[in-house]
C-alpha cells in the first residue's frame, strides 16, 4: 500500500507541475542498468530522433531512437582505448542531420600519451568509423572533451589542455574542416579575465556554434573566483579574438565545484546556464549575453524561493529556433528532482513556474529540442539506468524553418552508383558537384528529378549544390 501511495503522488506531482504547456508521455529506460548510466549526453537525427552517448566501464555507449525504441547500446570506443568518464563528465556527441560525431577522452588522463579521440557516424548512428585522434600535442595533458558542428557539418572540438604537471589549465578548440577525417592545431579560447588567470581544472566546459559565430563556455579560476566565461569566435572557431564574463557572481572557492556551464546561440545572443555558489547555496542561473558587443550579464535565478531547496546543479539548455529548454537537478528537503523551464518564443522569456519531470535519484540530465518536441534524459542511480522522458508542444514559427535539407532531396545516401536529386523549387536551377576541397566535379540544369552518376568518383564526402537566381543550397552525400 505505501508503494502505491507514493506512485500516486509522484505521477500527481508530476501533472500538478506542468506549467510550460508540454504534454508529457511517459518514461522509460534507455537500456537495462548492465549497460551503466553515467553521465548521459543528446542529440537528435535528421528526423528528430533522439540519440545518445554516456560513459560505463571506461567505455563510450551509443544508443539511438529507432522509431519505436531505443536500439541496444554499442561500445563506439575500439577495446584497446579506454574512456574516462563519471556522473559529472564524460563523452559528448553533436550531430548536423544524420552525421554524428562522439568525442572522449582516453585513461590514464595523467599520460600525455593518453589521447582525445572523435569517431564518426554518416548514416544518423548506426555505423561508427575508427576513431580519429583530435588533440594533436606531444608535450601536454588534455581532458574534456565536448563537441559541436559548424554550418557544413564539420566537427569542432573544445577541450583543456594544461602543461605536463598539469598545471597551466587553459580551454582550447581544434577544428576539422574536412567532416573529421583529420583536425587543425588547436587554438586557445579561454584566458580572458585576466593575463595571469586559469581555468577552474575540474570544471566541464560546453562549446556551440551558430553560422560562424562560436562560443566556448567555461568557469574561470581568477585568483580563485570562479564564475563563468566564455571566449568568442566569428570565423567558425580559427581563432578566437575576445570573451566576455557570461556570469558576474564573484563566487571565491578554493576547491572544485566539477560543474560547468552550457549555452545556445539565437541571433546575436548567447542563452547559458550555469551553477553558482555565491549566494551561499549552489543555485543555478540564466544568462543573456550580446555577442556583437561582447557584453556578458550577472544572470538571474532559474527559480525563486523555494521551501527545503538545498542545492541545484547541473543545468542544461537546449534550442530549436525560438523554443527553447532549461533542465537542472535540485535538491528539496532531501529528495532530488528534475525541473524543466521551456518557452517555445525564447524572446518572451521563461513562465515562473516549472515543469517537473522526475522525482528521485536524479544525478545528472541532459536536454534536446526539436520538431515541436522535448526530449530529457537523466542518470538515476537508484536502478543504475538512464531515464528517458518526452513531451510535445505547439511550435510557432521557426527562426531556422526553411532548412535546407527540406528544400530538395538526395538518395540513396550514400551511393555508389547513381544519385538521385529531387527538387520542385529549384526546376530549371543550376545543379554541381564539389569535392571536399571545394573543386567542381559536376555541373548541369536540374530538372524536377535527375539522376547523377557517381559510380566514377572516389569514396569520400561530397557537396550537391542548387542554386536558382540569388538563392544557394547545398548537401553533403557519401560516395561509398
Amino acid at each position: 500500500m505505501k508503494n502505491i501511495i507514493t506512485l500516486i503522488l509522484i505521477v500527481s506531482a508530476l501533472k500538478i507541475n506542468a506549467q510550460s504547456g508540454i504534454t508529457w508521455g511517459m518514461g522509460m529506460n534507455v537500456a537495462p542498468s548492465t549497460s551503466g548510466n553515467q553521465h548521459p549526453r543528446m542529440t537528435l537525427d535528421r528526423s528528430g530522433n533522439p540519440m545518445l552517448v554516456w560513459h560505463h566501464s571506461s567505455r563510450a555507449m551509443f544508443s539511438r531512437w529507432n522509431g519505436t525504441a531505443f536500439t541496444t547500446p554499442v561500445m563506439v570506443n575500439p577495446m584497446n582505448i579506454t574512456v574516462a568518464g563519471a556522473t559529472w563528465m564524460g563523452p559528448d556527441i553533436a550531430s548536423h542531420g544524420d552525421t554524428v560525431y562522439v568525442v572522449y577522452k582516453q585513461t590514464p588522463e595523467a599520460a600525455d600519451t593518453c589521447n582525445i579521440f572523435c569517431v564518426r557516424s554518416f548514416n544518423g548512428g548506426m555505423t561508427f568509423s575508427a576513431p580519429v585522434q583530435v588533440d594533436n600535442i606531444v608535450d601536454s595533458i588534455s581532458r574534456f572533451p565536448t563537441v559541436t558542428t559548424d554550418a557544413l557539418g564539420n566537427p569542432i572540438v573544445a577541450f583543456m589542455k594544461f602543461d605536463a604537471s598539469f598545471g597551466d589549465a587553459r580551454w582550447v578548440v581544434a577544428k576539422s574542416t574536412n567532416f573529421g577525417t583529420s583536425f587543425l592545431i588547436d587554438h586557445q579560447a579561454s584566458g580572458w579575465s585576466s593575463m595571469t588567470s586559469t581555468v577552474c581544472d575540474c570544471c566541464p566546459g560546453a562549446v556551440v556554434c551558430e553560422g560562424n559565430t562560436v562560443a566556448m563556455m567555461y568557469r574561470d579560476n581568477n585568483s580563485n573566483y570562479r564564475d563563468t566565461w566564455a571566449g568568442i569566435s566569428t570565423n567558425a572557431g580559427s581563432s578566437f579574438a575576445g570573451g566576455m564574463g557570461i556570469d558576474q557572481q564573484n563566487w571565491m572557492l578554493m576547491s572544485c565545484p566539477s560543474s560547468g556551464p552550457d549555452g545556445v546561440i539565437i541571433g546575436d545572443t548567447l542563452y547559458s546556464v550555469n551553477m553558482n555558489g555565491a549566494s551561499g547555496t549552489n543555485r543555478t542561473y540564466f544568462n543573456k549575453s550580446s555577442i556583437s558587443s561582447m557584453t556578458g550579464s550577472a544572470g538571474t535565478l532559474l527559480t525563486g524561493s523555494i521551501a527545503g531547496l538545498t542545492q541545484q546543479n547541473f543545468p542544461r539548455i537546449a534550442s530549436d529556433g525560438s523554443a527553447t529548454a532549461i533542465v537542472w537537478t535540485q535538491m528539496v528537503s532531501g529528495n532530488a528532482q528534475l525541473p524543466l523551464l521551456f518557452t517555445n518564443n525564447i524572446a518572451n522569456g521563461f513562465p515562473a513556474l516549472y515543469d517537473t519531470v522526475d522525482l528521485s535519484n536524479i544525478t545528472n540530465a541532459d536536454v534536446a529540442v526539436g520538431n515541436g518536441k522535448v526530449f530529457v534524459v537523466w542518470e538515476d542511480d537508484g536502478s543504475g539506468t538512464i531515464k528517458y522522458r518526452s513531451g510535445t508542444f505547439s511550435s510557432i514559427t521557426r527562426v531556422n524553418e526553411n532548412k535546407e535539407e527540406n528544400l530538395f532531396s538526395v538518395y540513396p545516401n550514400p551511393a555508389s552508383d547513381k544519385l538521385q536529386v529531387l527538387s520542385s523549387k529549384f526546376q530549371g536551377g543550376e545543379l554541381k558537384v564539389f569535392d571536399v576541397l571545394g573543386e567542381s566535379i559536376f555541373q548541369s540544369t536540374l530538372n524536377h528529378q535527375q539522376s547523377v552518376d557517381v559510380s566514377g568518383l572516389s569514396k569520400g564526402i561530397y557537396f550537391i549544390q542548387l542554386k536558382t537566381g540569388n538563392e544557394i543550397y547545398s548537401q553533403k552525400f557519401i560516395k561509398q
